[in-house]
């Protein structure tokens, strides 16, 4: 009876201790451990998309041409690969021949860029929507740089109005990729520049002999020279044309800033003869009346004015506007704009002591 008492408190005693140790941490409780069981794996069957590339570079093509490519791919899951659909943006057209693709099937989608006007590289994203669990928004990228397959040398033309023919240089036109072209037409802005052109010579390269009207050039100071070719990636190329003009004003603007209605404003403005030709001003006159001359005077290749401005009254407007005018005797009429602004108006006095304050 004593035996059994003992073992009894015994038992108790070591419950106790047992229990105490689980409360602190000391021996691990078998709810705790059950917690910390590592879930089972998930093993549904999944499809997995899986490109041979994920990029695609057309290199150098021509402007508004359509190069072609396709991203292929495959199903290296274990469940059906459902594609909803491929994104189409900037330019960029893609074709997918089905959605649905088993198990260890193989699929193309198909990309067309349609090249703009505008030179310089690109970089398109289109994206793969699918219910691939790992990528469902599969990125793709495809790029190119669109240069001018025919390009002419020189490529822009500096033309003179006091030279003969304008000084006009031959110009070379050929192909950067050394394909055969031939030339079907040349146009310019107001018909002032031409060349002679045989439409079934065929070649990687010509050399063009403009001819330059000089009467039309006068009339059309700024324009481009189109030239037609029948090259595969380009069928237009432009050449900018550009005329020094007999004079130059300086400044070409004239801007008054904190201008007071009746308060004259003084200017000095130039006019240069870009040719060194001798020339004589016959007036000069003011649209809206506000400018009046100063003094006038004679320097290397032109002459020298001082004009007064007077801003006329305000009526409630910030700012006004003139035009000068300054005829060459037989000659040109050149223009001058004036943009005049008028001073803020003055904070009210009662505004200007409070602020003295904060």
């Amino acid at each position: 009876m004593k035996l059994n008492k003992s073992l009894s408190a015994i038992f108790i005693v070591f419950s106790i201790f047992g229990l105490i140790n689980i409360l602190s941490g000391q021996i691990p409780a078998a709810a705790n451990s059950a917690q910390t069981t590592a879930p089972a794996t998930d093993n549904a069957p999944k499809p997995r998309i899986v490109f041979e590339k994920n990029y695609l570079d057309f290199g150098k093509i021509g402007p508004e041409t359509k190069p072609s490519g396709e991203f292929k791919f495959k199903n290296t899951g274990n469940a059906a690969l459902e594609i909803s659909k491929v994104s189409q943006c900037c330019g960029i057209v893609t074709t997918l021949e089905k959605n649905r693709y088993e198990p260890g099937e193989s699929g193309v989608i198909k990309v067309t860029y349609n090249a703009s006007s505008n030179k310089g590289m690109i970089s398109r994203q289109p994206i793969v929507y699918s219910n691939d669990p790992v990528e469902p928004n599969f990125v793709l990228t495809v790029s190119a740089e669109i240069v001018n397959k025919v390009t002419t040398q020189p490529d822009k033309l500096k033309l003179f109005l006091d030279e003969n023919n304008a000084k006009c240089p031959k110009v070379t036109i050929a192909s950067s990729d050394k394909k055969q072209f031939s030339i079907r037409g040349i146009q310019s802005t107001g018909n002032c520049i031409t060349a002679q052109f045989d439409p079934n010579s065929i070649a990687a390269e010509f050399v063009l002999d403009f001819k330059v009207d000089m009467t039309k050039l006068q009339q059309n100071m700024r324009g481009n020279v189109d030239i037609i070719v029948t090259h595969p990636e380009m069928n237009l190329v432009t050449m900018p044309f550009d005329v020094l003009s007999k004079f130059t004003v300086d400044p070409p603007r004239v801007i008054a800033l904190n201008t007071v209605p009746g308060e004259p404003v003084v200017r000095k403005i130039w006019v240069f003869n870009n040719y060194n030709q001798e020339f004589e001003i016959e007036s000069i006159t003011s649209k809206n009346n506000y400018f009046s001359v100063l003094s006038q005077g004679k320097i290397d290749n032109g002459f020298q004015f001082e004009v007064k401005l007077t801003p006329p009254p305000a009526d409630g407007k910030s700012s006004y506007n003139d035009e000068l005018y300054i005829k060459i005797k037989n000659g040109e009429n050149l223009q001058i704009d004036c943009n005049g602004y008028y001073s803020p108006p003055a904070a009210p006095e009662s505004t200007k002591e409070k602020n003295k304050h904060v």
